[in-house]
């Protein structure tokens, strides 16, 4: 499975055509995004007349197969388009995406039985909760995803044209280089991403500008996370570059879960398994699997001061196979267990 590009490039401005209102197409495997999709997910219906000056959006969505099992809304305006993808059903689905634009996933809630996902330039993940995880593939990366869903999928695209953003006081997407990201979590990327799924769900007369606005905030976050400009710290001597500790640490925290062997992270920062036990030692003082070990811990202890989660629940999100397990680790740690911890906390 492949996803195939349209005639006209992404989020092109076509040939002008004498004005008329705007009519939503039904949205197949590959929609064609023009201005707003409202309404109930599958319903066709008249929009009001776009600005002069809003383009008419075409391009590669992410190909769902089959595309029977969602139903799609999307609003578009100045090379930024947001799409609401809805499951209907928990049948097997997949997901493909390769195109010239960026694509932000934003899964609102996504728990699968079974399946894997792809990112190019990092590894496979397994994780079977996604619900409040984030993932960025800059443009020309592969994207691709299966899942046997448990929960019926609810998920928002962002896709961003680098060649037609621009930001005031930052630098165009097109000019600087992206980084992958998979199944990460960013409170304010994560609030912005969900007002912008409200529009959808709920667009009003004043919808284009507060999207625009929300738009231009996103980018920037968006660059922040991926590659915005960030403080140099000085290395230390022996131990890991910084760009070198903030990949490590970061795939670390997004994949508290898995069992991350030293080979995966050493291939992240392109040295041997040896060179970079030693040099991650150098850098945090602790071991890669003492330091994995703590971030787990340290998790934990958040969640245990929402009394909503049972410390079974906690346990296992953390990739804990047994209470017991959970137990003699958070104690191991911190020489409480984690229900004394929970209740020194009321």
């Amino acid at each position: 499975m492949s996803t195939s590009l349209l005639p006209t490039s992404p989020f092109e401005q076509p040939t002008r055509r004498p004005v008329q209102p705007a009519i939503l197409h039904a949205l197949g495997p590959r929609p064609q995004f023009d201005g707003i999709r409202n309404g109930r997910i599958g319903q066709d219906i008249p929009v009001p007349r776009r600005d002069s000056d809003t383009p008419e959006v075409s391009h590669s969505a992410v190909d769902i197969s089959p595309s029977y099992l969602v139903g799609r809304r999307v609003l578009a305006r100045h090379g930024v388009a947001a799409e609401l993808v809805q499951a209907k059903s928990l049948d097997p689905i997949e997901f493909h995406f390769r195109a010239p634009v960026h694509l932000l996933v934003v899964c609102e809630r996504a728990v699968r039985r079974e399946g894997d996902t792809f990112v190019e330039g990092l590894p496979r993940s397994t994780l079977r909760d996604l619900s409040r995880k984030l993932t960025f593939v800059p443009a020309g990366y592969e994207y691709h995803e299966w899942q046997v869903p448990r929960v019926l999928t609810s998920l928002t695209y962002f896709y961003f044209d680098p060649g037609r953003l621009s930001v005031q006081d930052e630098p165009a997407f097109a000019q600087m280089p992206l980084t992958p990201r998979l199944f990460f979590e960013n409170e304010a990327l994560s609030c912005t991403a969900r007002k912008l799924r409200t529009l959808i769900e709920n667009p009003e007369s004043n919808t284009q500008r507060y999207f625009e606005a929300l738009c231009i905030v996103l980018v920037c976050e968006v660059m922040d996370v991926t590659g915005g400009a960030s403080g140099v710290k000085s290395p230390v001597r022996g131990g890991l570059a910084a760009w070198q500790q903030r990949i490590v640490t970061d795939y670390i925290e997004e994949n508290l879960a898995e069992q991350i062997s030293l080979a995966t992270l050493a291939g992240l920062v392109r040295l041997s398994a040896h060179y970079f036990c030693r040099a991650f030692k150098q850098s945090f003082r602790i071991p890669p699997h003492h330091y994995h070990s703590s971030r787990r811990i340290e998790h934990a202890k958040m969640l245990l001061a929402k009394p909503t989660t049972s410390v079974t629940e906690i346990g296992m999100s953390l990739g804990f196979s047994t209470t017991s397990s959970f137990t003699a680790a958070f104690r191991k740690a911190t020489g409480q267990t984690p229900t004394a911890y929970r209740r020194s906390l009321i």
